[in-house]
């Protein structure tokens, strides 16, 4: 049944004619983009129907309808790819009339109504294809309550809507199809994509890898650690953990099975370390871009306020794989390890790229500007040594397999956007919030329990950029209404929307490793959330302390780091219970409390979390010493 819920349409594997000629198509759609975000000033209505319109016509070719579709494209799909160029044809060519409509007033036409109906029918398509009933199911319920919600009592109920009032604001504004998620995904979100499309195609993912197995790769459980650090720096750029599980992870888990890791726990950790990637700055992948674009905040202030907890978030899991392989002795393999001058050879150009997106978002540059810095750099740098350099044809391919990558996030969006414009319509948002809130009672750390949980609920199963789309709009006014900022609840929803991927029962993370592990997805799922047990508790801890954020005073910054770092060690040691040497049951509670009291944000409390801390990881580190020189030689 969870398979059905998550099962997608099947990529075609055309023959190489039809798959050059999609391609080709591909690409110039991709170099349109590329052109409207960087050299034009573009109508956020134009751009929306040009890209939602061509991209559902490539979708139908590039994915069959069922995960048995065949190779060839049949008739009823070359159908719906003419459909979806006729709707994009009529709504550009009849832009200027639909901008100046005056919603619920003006009466459609009948092939107003005929186009509008057409293009709704063609996202619910393309949002089954790309990601399955389950963001399917949401949307059609929204929709089904936008119709017939007037038939609940209070205070579910709403207004008498009829068909024609949902088509005017789903398809006929830019609150609906058109709305803010596809406008991210039509400008800096398919930019980012494209860089991490020609820094991959270049080789920049083996350099990651390599990168990290020289820093790690000589310690114990080094393949362990290689894998986190790797997924880490490839996930920040696909926001994708399904994907980067299956990118980084076919050669992690068969690497950590063979060092001696259960396939369980070789699994966990390329899931947890996945997952955290769509946290990770300075990308962050497609939700950190909505979400700058939904609370106007700008986002050099998102990426900013998200390192310390991305690091931290990073820091537990990759605690806890170091204190398992001390646990079980797993000694790391010299003969996978490559040298420095192997790594950065050819490597250190991949640098040049990520340096640039760097420095343009220090420089304050716009999202879509340091985007475009980064493709250009990533295309310029490869061409600085033989063994990275693209041909022609394979800078084509990067622009449109760009395009390809990025079908199930605009699906997703354009299907949120359908969700986003029902609610706005309906009010749905605030009534959702006041009944958290009488749930709660008003109770702060209540409200954020239900919060997180009904964030991860509606984010099984589904991108990571939709599950914090429909937690933003039905949650965020919740958090807001108790006063809570901006920027601290949204990256509180953001995190648990990240987390959903590895969140049973879904966990379409561990889906993806269960296939490359030979291992039940449940178990694997399991053992992921216990590695990311950070993860779960850092949102909480940012929300009542934002100088884990860097949003207070430069001292209260730095001593809110520094008990995160305390705190996330203590975490680490009580779920592991080891540090070489058995802890008691005590000790652990201990650790945990005072992890707690670490990032309180009350300075007494903090100090004294902290002094615990170290008490009882300098008491458990001399046991250790003890026993290794009880059990020396001599």
């Amino acid at each position: 049944m969870i398979g059905s819920l998550v099962a997608t349409g099947r990529r075609r594997k055309l023959a190489a004619g039809p798959r050059k000629v999609l391609i080709g198509v591909a690409a110039l759609f991709a170099a349109w983009v590329v052109y409207a975000n960087l050299f034009t000033i573009s109508d956020p209505l134009i751009l929306g129907i040009l890209f939602v319109c061509g991209i559902y016509s490539i979708m139908f070719a590039a994915i069959g309808a069922t995960p048995a579709a065949p190779d060839r494209i049949p008739l009823y799909d070359l159908a719906l790819m003419v459909l979806s160029a006729a709707c994009g044809l009529y709504f550009f060519l009849n832009a200027g009339a639909i901008a100046d409509r005056i919603s619920l007033l003006d009466p459609f036409t009948p092939t107003e109504l005929v186009a509008g109906s057409a293009l709704m029918l063609l996202t619910l398509e393309a949002t089954r294809r790309t990601t399955g009933l389950g963001l399917t199911g949401v949307v059609l319920l929204f929709l089904a309550y936008n119709l017939f919600g007037s038939m609940l009592p209070p205070p579910f109920g709403h207004g008498v809507s009829d068909y024609t009032y949902l088509l005017d604001i789903l398809v006929f504004t830019t609150d609906g199809v058109f709305g803010v998620p596809v406008q991210v995904v039509a400008s800096y979100v398919f930019l980012f994509v494209m860089f991490g499309t020609f820094l991959s195609k270049s080789g920049g993912g083996e350099f990651f890898f390599n990168l990290a197995a020289l820093v790690t790769g000589r310690s114990r459980g080094g393949p362990a650690k290689i894998a986190v650090i790797s997924s880490g720096l490839y996930g920040t750029m696909s926001g994708s953990p399904t994907s980067d599980v299956v990118a980084t992870g076919s050669i992690t888990i068969p690497v950590m099975k063979r060092l001696g890791y259960k396939a369980r726990f070789a699994a966990a950790v390329e899931v947890a370390a996945s997952t955290g990637g769509s946290a990770m700055p300075p990308i962050m992948g497609s939700a950190a871009f909505i979400l700058a674009e939904y609370t106007g905040v700008a986002y050099r202030e998102v990426v900013t306020a998200a390192l310390i907890p991305a690091l931290l978030y990073y820091l537990g899991v990759f605690a806890q794989v170091h204190l398992r392989a001390v646990k079980d002795d797993l000694r790391p393999s010299e003969d996978e390890v490559p040298t420095a001058a192997q790594t950065f050879r050819t490597g250190w150009v991949f640098l040049i790229p990520i340096v640039g997106i760097v420095a343009a978002l220090v420089a304050g540059y716009s999202p879509t500007f340091t985007a475009g810095v980064g493709v250009l750099g990533a295309v310029l740098a490869s061409m600085l040594t033989r063994a990275t350099r693209l041909s022609a044809w394979q800078i084509v391919e990067g622009f449109g397999e760009t395009t390809l990558r990025i079908l199930p996030v605009a699906g997703a969006c354009a299907a949120a956007g359908l969700v986003i414009g029902g609610l706005s319509m309906t009010g749905l948002g605030m009534k959702a919030a006041n009944v958290i809130l009488t749930v709660s009672n008003g109770e702060p750390a209540v409200t954020l329990i239900i919060a997180a949980m009904v964030t991860i609920i509606l984010g099984l199963g589904m991108p990571t950029p939709s599950a914090y789309i429909l937690a933003a709009v039905l949650v965020g006014p919740a958090l807001a209404q108790l006063g809570y900022p901006v920027l601290q609840s949204h990256l509180f929803l953001l995190y648990f929307a990240v987390l959903s991927a590895l969140t049973p029962p879904i966990a379409v993370a561990a889906l993806a490793a269960a296939a490359i592990a030979d291992e039940d997805p449940f178990r694997i799922a399991f053992s992921a959330v216990r590695l990311a047990a950070v993860g779960f508790l850092l949102p909480f801890a940012f929300v009542f302390n934002p100088g884990l954020l860097m949003l207070a005073d430069p001292f209260t910054n730095v001593l809110a780091a520094i008990g995160g770092v305390l705190a996330t060690l203590a975490i680490a040691v009580s779920i592991e219970g080891s540090i070489g040497v058995p802890m008691r049951q005590v000790e652990r509670l201990i650790l945990t409390l005072a992890a707690v009291a670490a990032v309180f944000p009350v300075l007494p409390v903090a100090l004294g979390g902290m002094l615990v801390i170290l008490a009882v990881l300098a008491r458990l580190t001399l046991q250790v010493r003890r026993r290794q020189a009880a059990n020396a030689p001599g």
